[in-house]
């Protein structure tokens, strides 16, 4: 049975873990932007949280699961991460340099995702039951991070978001929480004695399971649908500051408390939609929201934007979750675990790295003399994603997932 005195520490580990992505994450785009970046080196910049994405596994796998402590681990890795994005913060007239930093902080970051999975699971007796709750406090981590930049930062700091002090935060809470892992519950290896394969650290044992047609088509489109997202995640400051939005990133922060919502009435509508329903609203959400960024300015139709922001929820808990859920489903308990790293090295590593690569490119495309036309930026992954979504209802047959009765008797 996990103590008090354990879920607390484990809640203190998870708001600081994510404190610290949505401290630099958000913001950079616009920093970058102010320093003279152009659209391509941003996307080029974000997609090295892609990479790092997947060259995560083999860390974790290879070193963490087999010769380590997962605590000690991540104690290293965010004590680096500290130096290193302090180091990208005063970098600002290389941009190679401070691509190829910010690749090595992603690659000591981005590990650490898994290990606090890791060292809560080590400690739970019913992980479906207990994780949840201690999860939920990434997310608030993320929120608080966000009114952290807009109401306290700012108050010192005349256009906070165009910064790298944000970037100094984060690194700060870097450096306390690899402190702070040291005194962590022990997690020793689970797989010291296993062999593992690069097979099975990508998750490829998976790929078994497209042989399936309505699993190859969810495969195929959830890669798809990934490369508009991109789009949101790295523009959606910039655009937002661009128009005239004040307060950006404290209000970007209603998409998470949206998320925390919907992830509570996920099984209302999963009894009544099913899975392939629920992907499909997921992906129009996406079309809805970039629909709406284009509409809206922060004039007379801002609340147009507002209801982009709000869309978070809809967005990625009916898509992503949703589609975790779903593999779950399809695979056996022998590839379960494979299923999900494949799926999120697909989405997470490719879809949205190649989305990082080309929402640049489009951005670039419609800058004239310095001046974005966002309008026109945001029509690409408003229309992308609506192909996909035509093509996912199209193409995607699986009785299983196309009722809701099927959700009811799971």
């Amino acid at each position: 049975m996990m103590t008090n005195t354990i879920r607390a520490r484990l809640w203190v580990m998870m708001f600081l873990q994510f404190f610290i992505w949505g401290g630099w994450f958000v913001t950079l785009g616009t920093y970058l932007g102010n320093i003279g970046f152009t659209g391509t080196q941003v996307g080029n910049t974000y997609l090295m949280n892609n990479l790092a994405a997947i060259i995560s596994p083999f860390l974790v796998g290879m070193i963490a699961d087999r010769f380590f402590n997962s605590e000690k681990v991540m104690g290293v890795l965010h004590l680096l991460g500290a130096l290193l994005l302090f180091w990208a913060s005063g970098i600002k007239d290389s941009p190679g340099l401070f691509i190829v930093v910010l690749l090595l902080y992603n690659v000591c970051y981005m590990p650490t995702l898994a290990l606090v999975n890791t060292i809560s699971f080590n400690q739970m007796e019913h992980p479906n039951k207990e994780f949840p709750v201690i999860r939920v406090l990434g997310t608030v981590g993320w929120i608080v991070a966000g009114l952290t930049i807009t109401f306290v930062l700012g108050r010192f700091v005349p256009s906070v978001e165009a910064t790298a002090v944000p970037m100094k935060m984060a690194a700060t809470v870097s450096l306390l929480l690899g402190l702070y892992s040291f005194t962590l519950p022990a997690t020793p290896p689970r797989m010291k004695d296993e062999d593992v394969t690069v097979r099975d650290i990508l998750g490829l044992k998976a790929i078994k399971l497209m042989k399936e047609a309505s699993f190859s088509v969810f495969v195929v489109c959830s890669l798809l649908i990934s490369i508009p997202l991109a789009f949101y995640y790295a523009f959606t400051n910039p655009f937002l500051n661009d128009i005239g939005m004040t307060g950006v990133v404290a209000k970007q922060t209603m998409g998470q408390m949206s998320e925390v919502i919907f992830m509570v009435l996920m099984p209302f509508f999963f009894v009544r939609l099913g899975v392939k329903k629920m992907l499909l609203v997921g992906m129009l959400a996406w079309v809805l929201r970039y629909a709406l960024f284009a509409l809206g300015d922060a004039g007379s139709t801002v609340w147009m934007l507002y209801g982009a922001l709000l869309l978070h929820g809809v967005c990625y808990d009916f898509f992503f979750v949703t589609g975790q859920i779903y593999v779950d489903r399809k695979a056996d308990r022998d590839t379960r675990a494979s299923a999900q790293g494949f799926i999120t090295l697909v989405t997470y590593g490719v879809g949205i790295g190649l989305g990082s690569v080309i929402s640049g490119v489009v951005l670039d495309l419609f800058t004239r003399e310095g001046v974005r036309h966002w309008t026109s930026f945001w029509w690409v992954p408003c229309i992308f994603a609506g192909i996909v979504a035509v093509l996912f209802t199209l193409v995607f047959r699986d009785r299983s997932a196309d009722d809701a009765d099927a959700v009811k008797a799971s």
